[in-house]
């Protein structure tokens, strides 16, 4: 068993496999959730529960945040039981959460002033990626520091790159979701049109899988929409999360991205219609409603 200590705080769709990989690489594990169900699956290989963050804190040297937004990393971190009551000087502390660039460069700065290091860390791969540590890890921070988490990401994901300093992290995740936010609306035009021109689109799909339009999304998201299968490997509320502040971080700086701006309308509709705990794949039913076109793997 190695001897680094680790904690972690979150255990929801993501944190949860990624914090069970890390026991499972042998690592003394501290963990802590809001809801303590959530800690079962851990505490079951090993792991102690802790009532705080703060708690977790004490016990680690290199603590994990995996937690749904900006507010929420700022109350683990900052809030009456947070991080930074808790944890011993020289501690790391690495956010894989998906939040603001600029609160990431404050949160660091922040820690900073009593002797703690930070990461932003987020990822890409969705639960299937977190299972299978198969994860793009994308990392803002030290050069040192990084150095120094290398062995842990290692076992998380297979794509890790040091992009830049605190923030560029999360600069990254937004690129990402840029990408990926477009790529699903594409992908249910493109199934769309098949349906409506009277080609099968499940065919179509077959087809493109081998060309120039291939891509992760139309392969995993392109089969989800087909099947109308919209069990979350990444929630539409989270999406619609990072939607908002790649639109925030456009505005601030005066930049257009229109074609983000249309996804996150679809977004928009699947939240106002209550479909906040679908996979984001189902921004193809919002896409089904304006064209009157059903969507069926049968075509």
């Amino acid at each position: 068993m190695t001897s680094t200590k680790i904690g972690f705080i979150g255990l929801g769709i993501m944190g949860q496999p990624i914090a069970l990989n890390l026991r499972k690489a042998g690592y003394p594990l501290w963990v802590y959730a809001r809801r303590p169900e959530m800690m079962q699956p851990l505490t079951a290989v090993g792991a102690t529960a802790c009532t705080s963050p703060q708690a977790v804190a004490q016990q680690s040297e290199i603590i994990f945040i995996m937690v749904s937004d900006t507010a929420d990393v700022e109350q683990v971190i900052l809030g009456p039981d947070g991080i930074i009551h808790g944890a011993t000087s020289g501690s790391l502390v690495i956010d894989m959460s998906s939040i603001a660039a600029s609160a990431t460069r404050t949160l660091a700065t922040t820690l900073a002033t009593v002797g703690l290091q930070m990461l932003d860390a987020p990822v890409s791969g969705g639960e299937k990626g977190a299972k299978e540590a198969t994860l793009s890890i994308m990392v803002g921070g030290k050069v040192e520091q990084f150095e120094r988490a290398w062995p842990l990401f290692q076992i998380l994901g297979q794509n890790i790159v040091h992009v830049g300093n605190h923030g560029a992290g999360q600069i990254a995740k937004t690129c990402n979701q840029v990408l990926v936010s477009q790529t699903v609306v594409a992908v249910g035009e493109a199934l769309l049109l098949a349906k409506a021109a009277g080609v099968n689109p499940a065919k179509v799909r077959q087809a493109l899988l081998g060309g120039f339009a291939n891509s992760k999304i139309l392969e995993v998201h392109g089969q989800r929409m087909l099947e109308h299968d919209f069990q979350p490997g990444f929630k539409v509320k989270l999406h619609h999360k990072d939607i908002r502040i790649a639109l925030q971080t456009a505005h601030e700086l005066g930049l257009a991205i229109p074609g983000t701006a249309l996804a996150a309308q679809n977004l928009n509709a699947l939240m106002g219609s209550g479909h906040g705990e679908l996979d984001s794949a189902a921004m193809v039913l919002v896409q089904e409603r304006t064209s009157t076109v059903q969507l069926t793997e049968k075509g």
